[in-house]
């Protein structure tokens, strides 16, 4: 295949890149997102789901509209929501991607987060005394090395499980359930590739098929050698129930 070829195949992989799904498997992790949000999901739950993407995952919980909320700051994503959340009665509203939140204080009982930015103290005041976090997000070692070939930015590499413990601890929270993963990974074709570098702003926000082509090459050059190109995806879990008592330790 021409470079040409290549490129034009790429680039077409890229725009499809809003469907593409998070390429990190439950299978792959030691916990399932899921099975956690439904063991602390009750009917009566006021819930807010910080990164409802297309929603998909949100509907599958079958948890009542008129109980459901959602906060995205993506546009994209935000009139997916308008369009397909809103009109079931899930109340909509655009977050401003800094971790703050649209709502008034002590508003739910449990509130979601897969992959969104957020601060713990503005977690802690939406949430009703007792109220629990659940949030599993990709760490600082995420695709650390694809991140550094193809415009990733700036490094976290102290955003793991270990230094959110005592950041939630001192906000006033207890935790109630956490794990963390390093698990090896790999795309088929460079494809796939593009369109979940395409699909991570956040992760990857130098990135492009006519900026990073040269690198694109290599790494398709390395899969056409060994099959497949290899990742490491670092992913972590923390459950974390607000404080009854109201206090924190910072």
């Amino acid at each position: 295949m021409t470079d040409d070829r290549k490129r034009a195949l790429w680039a077409q992989a890229a725009s499809e890149a809003a469907t593409v799904a998070d390429g990190c498997a439950d299978a792959m992790l030691p916990w399932r997102y899921r099975q956690k949000v439904e063991d602390f999901l009750k009917s009566q739950s006021r819930i807010l789901d910080m990164a409802p993407g297309d929603g998909a995952f949100l509907l599958a919980l079958r948890h009542p509209f008129s109980q459901t909320s959602v906060a995205e700051s993506r546009p994209a994503a935000l009139q997916r929501c308008e369009k397909k959340l809103a009109p079931l009665g899930i109340a909509v509203r655009q977050s401003a991607g800094d971790g703050t939140l649209p709502y008034d204080d002590e508003s739910f009982d449990l509130v979601l987060d897969r992959g969104a930015l957020y601060a713990a103290g503005e977690v802690r005041r939406v949430l009703k005394p007792g109220g629990y976090f659940i949030t599993e997000q990709a760490g600082g070692s995420d695709s650390l090395r694809l991140r550094r070939m193809l415009g990733g930015g700036a490094e976290r590499l102290d955003f793991n499980l270990e230094n959110e413990i005592p950041r939630f601890l001192r906000a006033g929270f207890s935790i109630n359930y956490k794990d963390q993963c390093y698990a090896a990974a790999r795309f088929s074709d460079t494809a796939a590739l593009v369109r979940y570098a395409a699909a991570r702003p956040q992760l990857f926000p130098g990135f492009s098929v006519d900026g990073c082509f040269a690198q694109l090459l290599a790494l398709d050059a390395l899969c056409a050698r060994q099959g497949y190109i290899p990742d490491t995806r670092h992913r972590f879990i923390l459950i974390a129930r607000k404080r009854k008592d109201g206090k924190n330790d910072g």
